[in-house]
């Protein structure tokens, strides 16, 4: 980690201890793979225009994402339409699809152009269920949907969904039939989030053992108990040298991997690598936000807005010195931090907003009254005081005085 980077990051030094693991160091970067506009658009209501995934892509593009999964033609014209527009965009990312093993969707991604895909085939006895197949149709199917798409140029990554609830012995034999069909990559998947941390480090490794060390290996997860991120590092650890996930962790349920949260921690408590630009990520949080009409609290780790917000008088006492109050510096991921009043400021902070407004000092008494305003004001609307409420308490005070 470069000297200017260490300088923005605050963070407890037990975490590079060589006993709690802070010695590894992975041989390359990590890189992001993602599917916000497949897997993301399958957050209930949320709906994305041809247009509004290229825009997303380019935001995307711009944040050093090195692959984005542009969608599933075979079973959405619309994607097909979005393909199409960012094949023509220039961008600097890989355009990647989405195939079931079925010939039907790998002749669609041909017919775009595509030369790279995911193909996805359940492997869980509850998925096989699901979908009225066997095991011996499943491995028929992988064979020649990857053999197929390899045939035709495509480069694949072989999907097993659910594998994390599938038995080891048929996910290895599954798995195998994929690379001995062509499959050049593997993900390793969490379709239901039903894995802990040590699970998916344990699954990962198994996964380096069966396919050897020049396979790539992607971890694909979900946040259904709140370790989707603690999953990812876990599987990074473990040897994953690819994560896939969305922007603000969307997606089905409780959500995706999301790629903000795990580059951040990567970075900052690992001192691990990664390919993407952390100062860019908020920006794109909001493009999707915007686009997708989905919101999210505030306290939300790397992109919410409170972060770097701070109210409480205590902590703007100690405003001054960002790395007495915050693990990382707001410039790492492109945010401004500020200074808010209501029911929790103090004189520090009617202080900190006058010289952020270029407000002259006021006097002790002044001050004391302000603040004593400010609070009230907070306290009758539930809520912060604005700056222009800010402002027109300072005109009654100073009115006051005038009287």
């Amino acid at each position: 980690m470069g000297t200017a980077l260490r300088d923005k990051i605050w963070v407890s030094e037990l975490n590079a201890r060589t006993e709690v693991g802070g010695n590894f160091r992975p041989a390359e970067p990590i890189r992001y793979y993602d599917t916000t506009l497949r897997d993301g658009e399958q957050t209930v209501g949320v709906v994305l225009d041809p247009n509004q995934k290229v825009e997303i892509a380019q935001k995307l593009d711009e944040l050093g994402v090195s692959r984005i999964e542009a969608g599933f033609p075979k079973v959405s014209p619309d994607d097909a339409t979005a393909i199409s527009l960012m094949m023509r965009a220039n961008l600097k990312a890989e355009l990647w699809g989405f195939s079931r093993a079925v010939k039907g969707d790998v002749e669609e991604l041909l017919r775009l152009g595509l030369r790279a895909s995911v193909i996805e085939a359940p492997t869980s006895d509850i998925k096989l269920k699901a979908y009225g197949l066997n095991r011996d149709e499943v491995l028929r199917r992988i064979h020649d949907a990857v053999s197929f798409a390899a045939s035709n140029g495509i480069t694949v990554a072989f999907f097993g969904v659910d594998g994390t609830r599938t038995h080891l012995e048929f996910l290895k034999e599954a798995y195998l039939v994929a690379v001995n069909a062509g499959a050049k990559e593997v993900v390793v998947v969490d379709t239901i989030g039903a894995c802990g941390p040590e699970a998916t480090a344990f699954l990962v490794g198994e996964m380096r053992n069966w396919v050897g060390p020049q396979i790539p290996i992607h971890w694909h997860g979900h946040n259904d108990f709140g370790l989707g991120t603690a999953c990812a590092i876990a599987a990074v650890r473990a040897g994953a040298t690819w994560i896939q996930g969305t922007i603000n962790g969307m997606g089905e349920r409780a959500g995706n991997t999301d790629i903000g949260e795990t580059a951040l921690a990567l970075t900052c408590l690992y001192n691990i690598p990664v390919q993407l630009r952390l100062d860019k990520i908020r920006e794109a949080s909001e493009a999707v936000r915007s686009a997708s009409g989905y919101q999210f609290e505030a306290w939300k780790p790397v992109v919410g807005d409170n972060l770097f917000m701070r109210e409480s008088g205590a902590v703007a006492t100690q405003f001054h010195i960002p790395e007495a109050i915050e693990p990382f510096s707001a410039d790492l991921v492109g945010a401004k931090r500020s200074i808010v009043l209501g029911k929790k400021s103090g004189l520090d902070s009617i202080d900190l907003k006058m010289k952020e407004l270029g407000i002259s000092p006021l006097s002790a008494v002044q001050r004391t009254r302000v603040l004593a305003e400010v609070k009230q004001r907070s306290i009758e609307k539930h809520g912060l005081v604005t700056d222009e409420e800010f402002r027109q308490i300072l005109a009654r005070v100073a009115a006051a005085k005038a009287g």
